[in-house]
């Protein structure tokens, strides 16, 4: 029997915050709490599927219809425990998910009824993961999760009792961290950001060289250093005039902040860690590529190379430890509704129910349920168009037409 390796982590909160969720920050310094882009895209990600809602849906082989009458439909769609909202429990899992590169989620079930009760989401940091390779627990090769719990206490839990959502994987059975690949282009940006700030708080002086003729020994060149620095150093010595001691002259080293491309390399580190993360650079407000016309793409190409994947994880999980044996091949499976992410404007959308209602595949009912709207009376009948009818007797038509004056022309003769 064998353990998975734990990894180091960066935090992203405050020190006291993160104290008080007992989440420990030992070892990590608190500038590296502050790196904007890694929040933001975790916020971006966090926010877009905590925002979505997930439903039960059953395919009938007639196409699928919305099971609100199961008891688990409002378990995932408004609290899946006392102390989250469906928003609250979505957003801590997928901070775990992508912070520690796995999500692990307890299922509390009623050991009388064998009904699910809660989903408890645990901190990654306290979880062991055991792979029995020699089968000496039970089964060969069953994955064990140990929690260690606030009591000290160690509880184990078989795979069927968890749900395990992981991020970028290389066995299957453990995700990759994103911060592990980004350590070092954050603690990039973050000396970047430490170099701006040197800079405004020492006036926008460059170093320089500090010529003398003569000697001098080691004490007297530390003053003379210091008295210097005191002379020129800080904003409220920027653009003053610089007076010399006899027999002293200063040569700056003017290596400007366009001269070393500070802001294109700042530019390239953002980049990189919204690449990590999927997230698209309209989403931090880079709009150098965006227009008025293709923000609308830029949001399904968004739903489509990030979340489409995420969603399909948590949907996959979701439906093989949530639901029973018989419910899954009665057609019953967890989806996450995207309409808020992929919704038009009002126009755009009025015109497609519009196109689908007359071409015959949507039922007003189902252009009202979209639209959140009550069904109303003899909305669920298929309608079309009444001009239209099938390709094969398009050429009949013209051909009984060409046939009738034919006869009508034989008539008159």
């Amino acid at each position: 029997m064998f353990k998975r390796k734990k990894r180091s982590y960066i935090s992203l909160e405050d020190e006291e915050l993160l104290k008080l969720l007992g989440i420990s920050v030992d070892g990590v310094s608190s500038n590296k709490l502050k790196e904007a882009t890694y929040f933001t895209c975790m916020r971006i990600l966090c926010d877009s599927i905590s925002k979505l809602p997930c439903k039960l849906y059953r395919d009938t082989g007639n196409g699928k219809e919305k099971v609100s009458n199961h008891y688990l439909y409002n378990l995932l769609k408004i609290r899946p425990n006392p102390y989250m909202s469906a928003s609250d429990f979505w957003k801590c899992v997928e901070f775990q998910r992508n912070h520690y590169g796995n999500a692990i989620v307890v299922i509390d079930v009623n050991n009388k009824t064998g009904m699910i009760e809660g989903l408890y989401p645990v901190d990654f940091k306290n979880v062991e993961i055991w792979i029995d390779d020699a089968g000496i627990i039970g089964n060969k090769n069953a994955i064990w999760y140990v929690i260690k719990g606030k009591d000290g206490l160690e509880y184990k839990f078989f795979s069927d009792e968890i749900l395990h959502f992981k991020a970028l994987t290389t066995d299957g059975i453990v995700g990759i961290s994103i911060k592990d690949y980004l350590t070092v282009i954050i603690e990039n940006a973050q000396s970047g950001q430490q170099y701006i700030n040197n800079y405004f708080s020492n006036g926008l002086f460059a170093k320089g060289i500090l010529h003398y003729t003569g000697d001098i020994n080691e004490t007297s060149e530390r003053k003379m250093q210091e008295r210097f620095e005191r002379m020129v150093g800080g904003v409220s010595n920027a653009g003053k005039i610089l007076p010399l001691p006899l027999g002293f002259s200063f040569t700056p080293l003017n290596t400007s902040m366009a001269d070393a491309q500070f802001l294109e390399l700042n530019e390239l580190t953002i980049r990189q860690i919204a690449a990590a993360f999927g997230v698209k650079m309209h989403h931090l407000n880079d709009l150098n590529r965006a227009t008025h016309t293709n923000i609308e793409e830029q949001q399904k190409s968004f739903y489509i190379d990030t979340l489409q994947s995420i969603l399909t994880m948590y949907e996959q999980e979701l439906t093989y430890k949530l639901l029973l044996d018989k419910e899954i091949a009665l057609g019953y499976y967890f989806k996450f509704n995207v309409d808020s992410i992929l919704r038009s404007d009002i126009k755009t959308r009025y015109e497609a129910y519009r196109i689908g209602i007359q071409s015959g595949f949507l039922t007003p009912n189902e252009v009202r349920e979209k639209e959140e709207l009550s069904p109303q009376e003899g909305g669920d009948i298929l309608i079309c168009n009444g001009n239209m009818q099938k390709l094969i007797d398009v050429g009949a038509y013209y051909k009984n037409k060409k046939g009738g004056e034919n006869d009508g022309e034989k008539k008159q003769e």
